[in-house]
């Protein structure tokens, strides 16, 4: 009964991962609110949980401007009642800040048309940067307001590359370390509050986001044989694995004392040191 007619406001919610986090948390009668830049997304998944016989509700949210955020929180809160849990999911990386290579090769100073770390554009990096930064801190920013009198829970989602950086997406990489980061000021600072603030790490999921790196033409890339090696279990999570975290988390009965910490769901890539 923890988690209840609890109200989850859930940022990403169209992708691959937070739609199966708010089909997880709808499954225990938590009410979902499904902000997503892409409304059809939001929308589909909104209508899978009521068709499975939740509650949900689907926005069109930039997580990048306040005032988009304003506009919903108002519209929540005049529908459905104060937020009791808030996921942040929205980032990603972006191919606009993805480097061609994985170390420097001679002539990569020249500024060609292949992607290097010379020719990155500031404007690329700061995109992916903010999209994952930015992201968590306004959402929190708005909605952190209405657990300030009773308390409340915040999961952010932050990445195994805040433990060990990839090659490649160096953007990315900076980005979810601040997350990881972010979370545990956040969670000081809101401690007097009662708002627990938390996150998850995931490894290697298959997303809309990266399965261009990780396949062509169905087959797996060099890239991703790489990645199962250094995992000690030997292949890709799937979304429901993420799972038995996020209700630890954000279920105040299971982990009331629990603040601060960043959860690492990676088959043990975080681990290994390759030896």
């Amino acid at each position: 009964m923890g988690l209840k007619n609890k109200l989850a406001v859930i940022t990403g919610a169209g992708g691959v991962l937070c739609s199966a986090f708010a089909k997880c948390l709808s499954r225990e009668g938590v009410r979902v609110m499904l902000l997503d830049l892409n409304y059809e997304a939001a929308k589909t998944v909104r209508d899978e949980i009521i068709n499975d016989g939740g509650i949900a509700e689907a926005y069109e949210c930039n997580v990048l401007e306040r005032d988009s955020l304003e506009f919903v929180h108002n519209d929540i809160l005049n529908k459905y009642g104060k937020c009791d849990i808030l996921l942040n999911g929205a980032g990603g990386n972006n191919p606009r800040a993805t480097l061609a290579k994985e170390y420097y090769q001679k002539g990569d100073e020249k500024l060609n048309e292949e992607k290097t770390f010379f020719n990155l554009a500031p404007k690329d990096f700061g995109f992916v940067f903010d999209l994952n930064l930015m992201g968590t801190l306004l959402p929190t920013q708005v909605f952190a307001q209405d657990m300030l009198e009773n308390g409340g829970n915040i999961i952010n989602v932050s990445s195994m590359n805040a433990f060990r950086p990839l090659t490649k997406i160096p953007a990315y990489s900076a980005a979810k370390s601040a997350v990881s980061n972010f979370t545990e000021w956040l969670s000081v600072y809101f401690a007097g509050a009662g708002i627990r603030v938390n996150a998850i790490a995931p490894g290697f999921f298959v997303t809309k986001q990266n399965e261009a790196l990780l396949f062509k033409d169905g087959e797996p890339t060099p890239r991703t044989e790489k990645i199962l090696r250094a995992t000690p279990m030997g292949r890709f999570g799937e979304p429901s694995e993420l799972f038995g975290a996020l209700l630890f988390l954000a279920d105040n009965e299971k982990s009331s004392f629990v603040t601060g910490i960043i959860i690492p769901v990676d088959g043990g890539f975080s681990a290994y040191s390759g030896v």
